[in-house]
């Protein structure tokens, strides 16, 4: 596992962004796994930057996306596949053909979340995935309690998460409780995962996904059984984790030994 601590929420969303970008220079075929949310915002708009200078193209990218609200169609302003287009889809090169969220209008949701899980599989599987992390630890929204090798299904959301989400919906408004989202084991065969965390309210489910015991208890933990896991965060974020310096360390010589390659 990869720590990455920035100065400040800019930093990380540079700094993830060029990942992603530095992917699509290299293979511009790929099938990036994408997160809604505040934070990857910053991110997004890095990559519409990078798109409209022609620095990088979508136009042959495959997109799959964590998760999406039970009982909302993809029109409705609060749903997922919504929020995509606001943020990416629509200012950048890609084909929406080859855009997926997980259907949260579908008349059977098992179904729907076998089939999402076959579509994944048909496009060779996720090379990055992008993710968040709630308070309580959820990726995606796999609650405290999920499996670790969970696949994609229909998912009751806690009371905690539908408080936070709750700013979004107007107070007369349906706010779902049920969600579809890809599972925890879903997000583990991904080649590539980069975990993005800002802010001081995020830091016991930080230091409990990096430094605690793997644990259903908080669903990130399970990225410490990934092979290539990069949780890139801030200073606020990574205000209660033991080995700070530690990390900073480590991060400072894998840059110099990149530099190193670079040269050969």
């Amino acid at each position: 596992m990869q720590v990455v601590i920035l100065e400040n929420p800019d930093a990380v969303a540079e700094y993830g962004s060029q990942i992603f970008i530095n992917r699509l220079k290299s293979s511009p075929k790929s099938v990036l796994g994408l997160a809604t949310g505040s934070t990857p915002v910053a991110l997004y708009k890095k990559l519409i930057e990078a798109c409209e200078a022609k620095e990088i193209s979508f136009s042959d990218v495959t997109t799959f996306n964590l998760d999406e609200y039970l009982g909302l169609s993809g029109e409705h302003p609060q749903s997922y596949r919504y929020f995509m287009n606001e943020q990416l889809f629509n200012h950048v090169d890609v084909n929406t053909a080859n855009t997926y969220v997980p259907p949260g209008s579908a008349e059977n949701p098992v179904v729907a979340c076998k089939e999402y899980e076959d579509l994944i599989k048909q496009n060779g599987g996720i090379d990055i995935q992008l993710l968040g992390i709630g308070r309580n630890g959820h990726i995606g929204f796999n609650e405290p309690s999920s499996g670790l090798m969970s696949r994609t299904r229909v998912k009751t959301l806690t009371k905690e998460t539908i408080e936070d989400n709750a700013r979004f919906f107007g107070p007369d408004e349906f706010q779902p409780h049920l969600s579809i989202t890809m599972g925890i084991g879903t997000i583990l065969d991904s080649r590539k995962v980069v975990l993005l965390a800002t802010g001081e309210n995020k830091a016991d489910a930080v230091r409990d996904a990096i430094e605690g015991p793997l644990a259903a208890s908080c669903p990130a933990s399970a990225l410490q059984l990934h092979q290539n896991a990069v949780f890139v965060v801030d200073e606020a974020a990574a205000s209660k984790l033991s080995q700070c310096d530690f990390y900073k360390h480590i991060e400072q010589e894998n840059q110099k030994l990149i530099q190193q390659l670079a040269t050969l």
